[in-house]
């Protein structure tokens, strides 16, 4: 079977719709040097075995009814409905603190109570926080190439890890079979995903220049093809 740069079988045929994703990139300064929150994929996963990515996962119809503590922050919104229209774009931020606590155990959430009869959400609320999307920066882009049997729509964003209510991570869901923290020198040597390198890369040029420009990953008739925002 014939497979990409990153392990990947090539699907033949038909390429598949991608789905809307998000994932988050936590990132620590209480040290010598910023920290980022990588996990690795459980070794019998189908997709992405074994590599090292951040917390993150697909868009649920639920992350559009939940309560929030907080709106998005004026210009994370701005910028992010750039790829999506407002409830959209609201609904994947909720689904970024959703999948880091699913994959993590850590909550980005303030006091506050909250029902649902989603199972997705269950869980976060019953710790008595409401999802905190304020603090996420929304930081990159990117399309699955269309020669792959999962695809996905990500969007990135970053938030300080002094957001949220504990730097401990928990047990996670099982998709991540260790979960550690980072310096950007120990993460670029880890088996990573070649988008979650070049985002690695871009949030580490972006902690000296926030204003730089959001990269947008995509690949059209089989090349990459890297846009900004």
């Amino acid at each position: 079977m014939q497979v990409d740069e990153d392990n990947v079988p090539i699907l033949k045929g038909r390429s598949l719709r991608p789905k809307d994703a998000a994932t988050v990139l936590v990132i620590r300064r209480d040290g010598p040097s910023p920290r980022v929150l990588m996990g690795r994929r459980a070794k019998g996963h189908v997709f992405m075995a074994s590599k090292w990515v951040f917390p993150g996962g697909r868009l649920h119809p639920a992350d559009f009814r939940v309560a929030t503590a907080t709106e998005l922050h004026d210009e994370t919104a701005s910028r992010l409905h750039l790829t999506a229209p407002p409830p959209r774009a609201r609904a994947l931020a909720a689904a970024a603190v959703r999948e880091l606590f699913e994959e993590t155990g850590l909550v980005l959430g303030a006091p506050g109570s909250g029902r649902t009869k989603s199972p997705e959400w269950r869980d976060f609320l019953a710790t008595g926080h409401l999802p905190h999307l304020e603090p996420l920066r929304f930081v990159g882009r990117a399309i699955t190439p269309p020669v792959r049997p999962r695809r996905f729509d990500a969007r990135f964003f970053t938030v300080e890890a002094h957001h949220l209510v504990s730097l401990d991570p928990g047990a996670g869901c099982g998709e991540l079979d260790e979960i550690a923290w980072f310096d950007w020198d120990e993460a670029a040597r880890l088996d990573l995903p070649s988008i979650t390198r070049a985002i690695l890369a871009d949030v580490a040029a972006r902690l000296d220049d926030p204003a730089r420009p959001i990269p947008y990953h995509r690949f059209d008739n089989g090349r990459h093809r890297l846009l900004t925002l």
